[in-house]
């Protein structure tokens, strides 16, 4: 306090030697008025400073945690993103691992599929094979017959069906005409002979049947 008044009177250059005792008083309380205004001037303005250095905190903080939210955002989006590219691996891989068991499934089934058959078939070798057992003419016949018989079996169990043409009319789709014969016992234009029979697997023609087509003679 007593540097703060010295000071004070050293700025406004009084002497208190020419000042009578009660002018010294007057001035000493005037000093010290003027320099409790000025020292609660200087109070409010570091007041002031507080506030704004508070404001300035407060604006500081919300910046960041605008910026916090953001980032979360991002980190959540590209955590969707990777999830949702995780998942487009697994469908692809899932994909793949289809497609090529159903490319395993096709190449058994093409290698494989006509096993049933071939199993079928191995009877009617076994059954050959045992021809030259048989004696005699009627015993061999009957024989091959008895093979004949079982192959036609074989064949209707897998969809194979021999065709019957004789009688019925022309179809490109089933027939190749091989010759002309005379009409005798049929109506002209159909089919009169079979040089070699045809076979459908399961309605449809894989061997065509050569045939021949009765047309009608000058005599008749």
């Amino acid at each position: 306090m007593a540097v703060r008044f010295l000071s004070v009177t050293r700025r406004f250059h009084i002497d208190f030697c020419r000042l009578t005792p009660s002018a010294v008083n007057r001035s000493v309380v005037g000093l010290f008025s003027t320099a409790a205004e000025h020292r609660s001037a200087g109070d409010d303005c570091h007041g002031d400073d507080g506030d704004d250095d508070h404001s300035h905190s407060v604006t500081h903080v919300r910046a960041l945690e605008i910026r916090a939210r953001k980032l979360e955002e991002k980190v959540h989006d590209l955590t969707q993103q990777t999830r949702k590219k995780e998942r487009y691996k697994r469908a692809l891989a899932d994909t793949d691992n289809v497609r090529r068991r159903t490319q395993k499934f096709v190449e058994d089934a093409k290698i494989f599929g006509i096993q049933s058959f071939c199993r079928d078939i191995v009877e009617v070798a076994d059954l050959l094979e045992k021809v030259e057992e048989r004696d005699g003419v009627q015993q061999l016949t009957q024989y091959l017959a008895h093979i004949q018989g079982r192959l036609q079996d074989i064949f209707t169990k897998h969809g194979l069906e021999k065709m019957s043409p004789v009688g019925s009319a022309y179809d490109p789709y089933q027939h190749e005409i091989v010759c002309h014969t005379p009409a005798e016992g049929v109506e002209p234009s159909t089919i009169a002979v079979v040089k070699q029979d045809g076979y459908m697997l399961h309605g449809r023609t894989i061997r065509h049947a050569l045939v021949g087509i009765a047309v009608k003679t000058q005599e008749q």
